[in-house]
């Protein structure tokens, strides 16, 4: 591993920990350095500034952690990993709600959950003639109902456990990706 990524993650390590007990908007890069025994020019030769390093952890632990998922048979798996990884980081994930740094945790889910959803639909649409732009609205629809599906559960507590709510998801969605692409699919005459 290089050095540079070493430091990021002493970094995300620091605020993630901070973030346990003190609200976003109160931690400071002095905080972040006190607590990781780093100088604040070192912060700010890998980040601008706190938000930077959120969106910095949202990408590098979860995005990547999905990739595999991306097919009609393991897309609920997917699902199923974006929501332990809420429920794993709770503390961090709800101060992320509650703040200014809310646009990084939206912009996570809606990353992870379109790329998913892109990969199914990609799948499904093999031999069919549809246009990227209508294969991307598709996926637009169902990423945006699954990240507000998300973020009401993470308001209401997380108190319904994930396997429910994706087996509920399943039921809702078996068969409307394909339904949906046939509907915007180009007859040949």
């Amino acid at each position: 591993m290089s050095t540079s990524f070493l430091t990021k993650n002493a970094l995300a390590h620091s605020l993630k920990q901070l973030m346990e007990h003190t609200p976003l908007n109160k931690i400071t890069v002095r905080h972040l350095v006190d607590d990781c025994g780093l100088n604040r020019q070192t912060f700010y030769y890998h980040f601008q500034d706190i938000f930077e390093l959120l969106g910095w952890i949202y990408r590098t632990e979860a995005v990547e952690s999905i990739a595999k998922y991306r097919s009609y048979s393991t897309w609920t798996d997917g699902f199923y990993r974006i929501f332990c990884y809420i429920e794993s980081n709770k503390a961090f994930c709800y101060n992320t709600l509650d703040s200014l740094g809310r646009t990084h945790l939206d912009a996570y889910l809606y990353d992870v959950t379109n790329d998913l959803v892109m990969g199914v639909i990609q799948e499904l649409s093999a031999g069919m003639e549809v246009s990227s732009e209508e294969k991307r609205f598709i996926a637009n629809f169902y990423t945006l109902a699954f990240t507000g599906l998300v973020i009401q559960w993470m308001r209401g507590g997380m108190k319904d456990q994930p396997k429910h709510i994706i087996e509920q998801l399943s039921v809702l969605i078996e068969g409307n990706f394909t339904r949906a692409l046939h509907k915007y699919e180009k007859k040949l005459t």
